[in-house]
């Protein structure tokens, strides 16, 4: 079968793809070899599928369901694996075969088309919260996993490089920076992280009600992790007259339910708000950049 890439992959690996990159190119024939290797029969591509990988629902040869992701090396999907590994399907989707090549990962058959975004809004922090409380471990002795400080100093450099170019955001990227600078003094705990986590990361399952998927780990704070969570449905958010107090009580509930340091959370919530909208406004996402960033104006 053809294993062409989703539009919604291509349009955002282009976003991001250094000059010469030829993985998408090499994809079809990569997925080919991939699923003769590991002995699997496809069943389709699943569409709209992630923004880093390409998603072929399969079966293995005794009929078991399960799911072959390929990504790029700069989706860095040995530190996936790794995590996979070390959660042990806790929490988050199990990994089937250690040993597939770099790049291509055999994971536990999911409901893909049932997030827990499908649940009414209260319902859906909930069982977020509850599934992310379960990943955050102690990470394993002599780990390689990028830590907060390092991935963060990248997005800062990166921030600061947006700032120049539109001194309207200035002032927010000054802010978000500060918070990091402060943050970073004196973390409380280090904890492996799932990095990406949000509501759309949160598959239902057959062994768990939800199990999150997709990570991009990093090692650092609870709060980091929960950050990205608050800002979930930020257009509806922005909808609302009252966004901001919404807003507000959000970081409130979610710190307590998890018990996390509410200003932590606060000031990680600001950072990454305003580097996603920078970053987003870079890319020419400027519905999504606006967003963001009248957002962060309100934490």
């Amino acid at each position: 079968m053809a294993f062409e890439p989703p539009p919604r992959l291509v349009r955002a690996l282009g976003e991001t793809a250094p000059v010469g990159d030829d993985w998408l190119e090499k994809l079809p024939e990569t997925a080919r070899e991939a699923v003769a290797l590991c002995g699997v029969t496809v069943e389709r591509v699943q569409v709209p599928g992630g923004r880093s990988s390409l998603v072929l629902l399969v079966r293995r040869a005794d009929g078991t369901p399960a799911v072959l992701k390929l990504a790029p090396r700069r989706a860095r999907p040995g530190s996936e694996r790794a995590a996979l590994a070390h959660w042990g399907g806790l929490g988050a989707v199990q990994l089937l075969d250690g040993d597939t090549p770099e790049g291509v990962l055999l994971l536990e058959r999911l409901h893909p088309d049932v997030s827990v975004r499908s649940l009414p809004e209260s319902k859906a922090l909930l069982e977020a919260a509850g599934t992310l409380r379960r990943l955050w471990v102690e990470p394993p002795a002599g780990h390689s996993f990028e830590t907060v400080a390092e991935r963060t100093g990248r997005q800062a450099e990166a921030m600061r490089a947006g700032a120049a170019a539109d001194p309207g955001v200035a002032a927010l990227v000054d802010a978000a920076l500060a918070a990091r600078e402060e943050l970073l003094a004196a973390p409380p705990e280090q904890r492996l992280l799932h990095g990406t986590f949000r509501q759309s990361k949160v598959l239902a399952g057959d062994r768990m009600p939800w199990l999150a998927v997709g990570p991009d780990p990093v090692v650092g704070e609870s709060a980091f992790d929960l950050a990205r969570l608050v800002r979930d449905r930020v257009e509806d958010l922005i909808a609302q007259p009252s966004g901001a107090a919404t807003t507000r009580r959000r970081v409130k509930r979610l710190a307590e339910s998890l018990e996390v340091d509410q200003e932590r959370l606060r000031g990680w919530t600001l950072f990454r708000a305003v580097e996603s909208g920078v970053r987003a406004h870079r890319v020419g996402r400027e519905r999504d950049a606006e967003l963001l960033l009248e957002f962060a104006t309100w934490l």
